[in-house]
């Protein structure tokens, strides 16, 4: 079996595209959306028009169908320029990737082929407030009740759920099945009982709107569920098995951006009578950063080929995420200490790209999790 890492030429053009839209639209703006919690949502229609949202969606709905890989591509330009504004640029394939796993052919024409032929923007719903990475602890209630069901609970943590017009939600039918009994279901904006919290003030990815969505006698049609009842860990799993992938390249942009600001500030800052690149503490530290970022790209590109080949990556997806992420932290911290004082001000960009990067060890499942599925996956091929 060959093993190449050549792009092709289709692959070249896509991360090019995306690296053209990152410089010139995202990163202009990405310092005063950060400081103001600004959300750009013309940005993210310019996104959707050159065909950068909505990515895993299949062709035969009007969507791009893009491998994994290809998508790693994208995300990595992307994040390079704001790691915020491409969360929400990919919350969009995380909330339909439930429907491109477990809908009906008439549900994907439904649900999938409106985003493609419009801009909409939609949300995945699964964490709680006491749930967190336990997804097997849902308290949001679906009670069926003829041919509906009736939603009641609260979600938090929910990427672009002020701005959604659509959303997949992760609900139990009994909570006394726990996992086996949790259920997903595609749930408009407009369905009434469904109202979304004010946009929470975080730390980092401020241009990404996230708030609480609550749910109170929210009557769901039934054929609105994705696939049958008892479905919803399963499918969740199997979602966050893909979508983690891109987190990763999302924390390599991070990081990039990171060494690539380093770089150019330790060739021009000088000190004892020469650039601070030639001091082997900075050098060491650089070298350092550059290989973490190498190993971490591997990593995702890996994973990704995986999934694009048909195979389970369980374990690759939550290495490539797990150690990206963790990746990122400390090669933007790194770029902080060789900015020195300056990289503490918020004048210049590398504090941002710390905060950023925080939460991609947070999302999608915290680190200490990934952990877990990565021991956990690993000892059964010693079973």
């Amino acid at each position: 079996m060959t093993i190449g890492f050549e792009l092709t030429p289709e692959q070249r053009d896509l991360q090019a595209l995306a690296v053209k839209f990152a410089r010139e639209e995202m990163e202009p703006r990405a310092a005063e959306c950060d400081r103001k919690g600004l959300f750009p949502e013309d940005i993210y229609r310019k996104a959707w028009e050159l065909g950068l949202m909505n990515l895993n969606v299949p062709t035969e709905y009007g969507g791009s169908g893009l491998p994994l890989l290809d998508q790693c591509l994208i995300t990595e330009a992307l994040a390079h320029a704001c790691g915020g504004m491409t969360t929400s640029i990919l919350a969009n394939c995380l909330a339909l990737q439930p429907i491109n796993l477990g809908g009906t052919p008439a549900q994907k024409e439904r649900f999938l082929r409106p985003f493609c032929a419009q801009y909409h923007l939609a949300s995945f719903a699964l964490t709680e407030p006491s749930g967190g990475s336990d997804a097997g602890a849902l308290r949001t209630r679906a009670v069926r009740e003829g041919d509906t069901y009736i939603l009641d609970g609260e979600k938090c943590f929910i990427t672009n759920a002020p701005h959604a017009s659509l959303f997949t939600v992760f609900a139990t039918v009994d909570p006394q099945r726990k996992h086996e009994g949790i259920t997903a279901f595609v749930v408009p904006r407009d369905s009434p009982g469904l109202t979304t919290g004010r946009d929470e003030d975080k730390m980092g990815q401020r241009a990404s709107s996230t708030s609480t969505v609550r749910f109170e006698g929210v009557r769901v049609p039934v054929e609105n569920r994705l696939g049958a009842e008892g479905e919803g860990f399963r499918l969740a799993m199997k979602t966050l098995d893909s979508t983690r992938t891109p987190i990763g390249s999302l924390a390599v942009g991070i990081a990039q951006a990171a060494l690539d600001h380093a770089v150019r500030y330790a060739q021009q800052r000088t000190s004892f009578g020469k650039p601070i690149a030639e001091h082997q503490a900075i050098a060491m530290k650089l070298a350092n950063m550059a290989q973490g970022i190498s190993a971490a790209r591997l990593l995702t590109w890996h994973s990704a080929w995986l999934v694009d080949q048909g195979d389970r990556a369980t374990l690759e997806s939550s290495m490539a995420k797990c150690f990206s992420s963790d990746m990122a932290m400390t090669v933007c911290d790194e770029a902080i200490q060789i900015f020195g004082g300056y990289g503490y001000m918020r004048d210049f960009p590398v504090e941002k790209l710390l905060r950023d990067a925080k939460l991609c060890q947070i999302y999608e499942g915290a680190n200490e999790i990934q952990r877990l599925v990565i021991a956990r996956e690993l000892l059964k091929r010693y079973a």
